[in-house]
């Protein structure tokens, strides 16, 4: 870290950055006559770091499309010296802010990574940060397509582009969080050429799994696509010049189209198979640093271990923690850190990597960049792993109960809704176990109707009768009669201690999660049986850290067992022994 960007830490205290806001407030603007006068807007004032040379640039992809990048760099540096490019690619580098949040007023460029530039003092250390707009946002032309071909291939023109400067040393990192950690990952499924490490908080893994689980939607299923077409109708600042404008006018057929395409609740599809990021990074060798919550309630775990498991790269580094959506030096109103960890631990990877990728620094200088994982467990224990899940994994089966389940879309996970289904529940455990991985149902139903719901949930539940949820997953039952599902639930980093209990709940509905449309039928629940990942040695060195708020939140969000069906509802747990390490 420099020295000018470690005198930042003591007045500085960050809140995660709104990735999407409410569509209200854009189509209002929108409705009111706001954007045309945008259109008229005089020249770009000059960026308002001290530590940089804004300047702006159009270029070409392979399929027509203009793009728009703004470049910092280095404050005085001669335009013929050579750095190495941290570029992001993104949908929120608006000059006015985009439909997440317009100001016609503001000043270009966008400060969306600001934070990133002040904590490690990347300009004044000698890299160029660009901020390219994906296609239809900002000052760039064409259409998004929400991780589609032209998105992915903006990326991939957008990497070679910024190695092919004459200011480059041919060497580019991608760094973002949320949709610009996703055009991350497309940099690591095209491989571009110059593409040397990309650093990738928090990101959307496949465009159908951001939406959906399994044919079931989330909230966000029509309010997101909605917001992003909003997005692509909102102009730059009063500041731009008229090129700005004119390049990134809206092409309005492709919103509609945009909206309708991701209605398709069907993984299969082919629109949602190329907006699948697992399968094309598989074998990757690119250095990649990515940070994934358990707990998070935006971009969720779903798909996310399978990506990380593909990913063959020696230089790798993951943090899974138990936090939300944040990047990973976040901290909250109050400076406490989002992920438990002392945000300069986090700062001081970002730049050990960049170093050793792009410098091709070596030795003491780049210790910080070790590869292998940190992750943090329910206790709010961070440690040191060189995969995850770990190699001592054993996975052990137990055979559910089985029964019925109302497919009414009244069950959820917590609170006094919760609790129905067929439960299988073990006596307390006789001594401490620790989940690591993602579980697994294998569920077999017979329904009465199409496009029933099935879900599952796995709980720790305290000898009073407070259950909290480890791990949950969902399935649409698209077939009538008898079906047989293999249904993977989320991952988690759990220790269950001596003398409580492990339960799984088969049900309907997690209603305070997922979007469910019930059949209002019975639903049969002929066999089941789930597999959990469990430690076979203990753990007893971590690194310095503690619980997160969102850690804290959610172990207090608890649902409520009674005594009878903790007693009647028991069956035989295959657990696995913790040897000592």
């Amino acid at each position: 870290m420099s020295r000018r960007a470690a005198a930042r830490w003591a007045g500085m205290r960050r809140t995660p950055m709104t990735a999407l806001a409410p569509a209200l407030l854009a189509l209002t603007l929108l409705a009111s006559g706001l954007v045309a006068p945008f259109l008229g807007a005089g020249p770009a004032a000059a960026g308002e770091r001290e530590d940089a040379d804004w300047s702006e640039v159009y270029f070409d992809t392979g399929d027509g499309t203009t793009l728009h990048a703004d470049v910092l760099r280095p404050a005085g540096m001669p335009e013929t010296t050579r750095t190495p490019v941290v570029l992001t690619v993104s949908p929120y580098t608006s000059h006015s802010g985009g439909a997440s949040a317009p100001d016609p007023t503001g000043a270009p460029p966008s400060e969306r990574f600001h934070d990133f530039l002040d904590l490690t003092g990347a300009l004044e250390d000698g890299y160029t940060y660009v901020m390219v707009d994906l296609p239809g946002t900002g000052g760039s032309g064409g259409c998004n397509d929400w991780g589609g071909p032209a998105e992915q291939s903006a990326v991939e023109a957008a990497v070679e582009w910024a190695a092919d400067q004459p200011w480059s040393t041919g060497k580019v990192a991608l760094l973002g969080k949320s949709y610009d950690g996703w055009t991350g990952l497309m940099g690591v499924s095209r491989r571009p050429r110059g593409l040397a490490a990309v650093v990738s908080m928090e990101p959307v893994f496949s465009g159908y799994s951001y939406l959906y689980n399994r044919g079931v939607r989330f909230a966000n299923s029509v309010g997101t696509p909605v917001i992003f077409q909003v997005n692509d109708l909102f102009p730059g600042s009063l500041q731009d010049d008229p090129a700005y404008h004119l390049n990134g006018l809206p092409l309005t057929p492709c919103h509609a189209l945009n909206v309708l395409q991701q209605q398709d609740d069907a993984e299969d599809s082919a629109f949602w198979a190329e907006r699948d990021l697992v399968p094309t990074a598989r074998g990757s060798r690119l250095p990649v640093l990515l940070t994934q919550g358990f707990l998070e309630t935006n971009t969720k775990p779903d798909r996310a271990f399978d990506y990380w498991s593909g990913l063959r790269g020696r230089s790798n580094i993951g943090w899974f923690g138990q936090f939300d959506h944040v990047r990973g030096w976040d901290t909250d109103a109050e400076g406490r850190s989002q992920t438990g960890r002392d945000p300069r631990a986090f700062v001081a990877q970002v730049e050990a990597f960049l170093a050793k990728h792009l410098r091709g620094e070596r030795g003491r200088s780049v210790r910080a960049a070790k590869p292998g994982v940190q992750v943090q467990d329910n206790l709010g224990r961070w440690r040191r792993e060189r995969a995850w899940p770990p190699a001592d994994v054993r996975v052990r089966r137990t055979r559910l109960n089985t029964g019925s389940y109302a497919d009414d879309g009244s069950n959820t996970a917590t609170g006094p809704d919760a609790g129905q289904g067929v439960w299988s529940v073990s006596a307390p455990l006789r001594r401490p176990a620790w989940i690591s991985g993602e579980p697994v149902l294998d569920v077999t139903v017979t329904t009465a109707l199409p496009r029933t719901n099935l879900v599952g949930l796995v709980y720790d539940i305290a000898p009073d009768g407070t259950a909290t949820v480890i791990s949950r997953g969902t399935q649409l039952v698209r077939s009538t009669g008898t079906s047989t599902w293999s249904l993977p639930l989320y991952g988690q980093d759990w220790r269950l201690a001596r003398g409580h209990r492990l339960g799984v709940l088969l049900t309907g509905a997690d209603a305070d999660w997922w979007v469910h449309l019930p059949t209002g039928t019975t639903v049969e629940v002929d066999e089941a049986s789930i597999r959990l990942p469990f430690l076979s040695r203990d753990r007893r060195s971590f690194l310095r850290g503690e619980s997160t708020p969102r850690l804290e939140q959610h172990l207090a969000d608890t649902a409520t067992v009674d005594a009878a069906v903790l007693e009647g509802s028991q069956v035989r747990f295959r657990t696995q022994r913790l040897r000592r390490p």
